[in-house]
């Protein structure tokens, strides 16, 4: 693999690993990496072999830093739809695919970043303070209207008055106010993260197929 790639697409056994690659600008999507991540995680769903997926990046300081705004200009109307489109259907592919989508977050995530972790079925994160790892959704701060799934997501991963919280006031939260919530699958110390990331995929990947989806769409459908 080439670290010019702005995503890595690797199959493992029975689950698929999808890896963000653009560590200069913090995993920031543009249209290129948008449009890469949407063919990957169609790849893995039309394969039969495929049981699940692995969500991550590179490095260990961002997730994601969500849309990368220089890619573009306010006035490109052209772009911007195109990029809110695209942003919304990976959102409602990972939710809706019958195969569940596991994601390690090993640094801070931003907006769509972090909208990306909220879609996902299981979260594993790295053990990190407040002052190393942080989230946001900065919408309202930036008077952008979250079109990608940026309402709904909150909701669904926390709850109405969490979701609010999040949404009108703009702040930072750390690891600790996801843990009071529940919202991690697993938290392992930094320096363990890839060690017992792996040991929980070899688990998980024992897990009987067809409950497994079963699970996921009967969940998905009570929200």
């Amino acid at each position: 693999m080439s670290e010019e790639e702005i995503l890595f697409y690797e199959v493992k056994r029975n689950y698929a690993t999808i890896t963000l690659n653009r560590p200069e600008i913090a995993h920031s999507f543009n249209w290129e990496l948008m449009s890469a991540l949407w063919e990957a995680l169609n790849k893995a769903d039309e394969n039969e072999k495929i049981k699940f997926l692995l969500l991550q990046s590179t490095g260990d300081r961002a997730f994601s830093a969500g849309i990368d705004i220089k890619a573009t200009t306010p006035d490109d109307v052209d772009y911007l739809t195109k990029m809110r489109k695209i942003g919304r259907d990976i959102n409602q592919k990972i939710v809706l695919m019958k195969k569940p989508v596991i994601c390690k977050v090993q640094g801070s995530a931003i907006g769509y970043g972090l909208e990306l972790i909220m879609a996902c079925d299981l979260k594993i994160f790295a053990d990190k303070p407040f002052s190393e790892m942080k989230f946001r959704m900065p919408e309202i701060a930036i008077a952008i209207y979250p079109q990608t799934g940026a309402t709904i997501l909150p909701l669904l991963a926390f709850g109405l008055n969490y979701a609010k919280k999040i949404l009108l006031t703009s702040d930072e939260f750390g690891l600790d106010e996801l843990k009071k919530l529940n919202f991690p699958t697993r938290v392992f110390p930094p320096d363990k993260l890839e060690v017992e990331t792996k040991k929980f995929l070899r688990t998980f990947s024992k897990r009987t197929e067809s409950f497994m989806y079963l699970i996921k769409s009967s969940l998905t459908l009570m929200n």
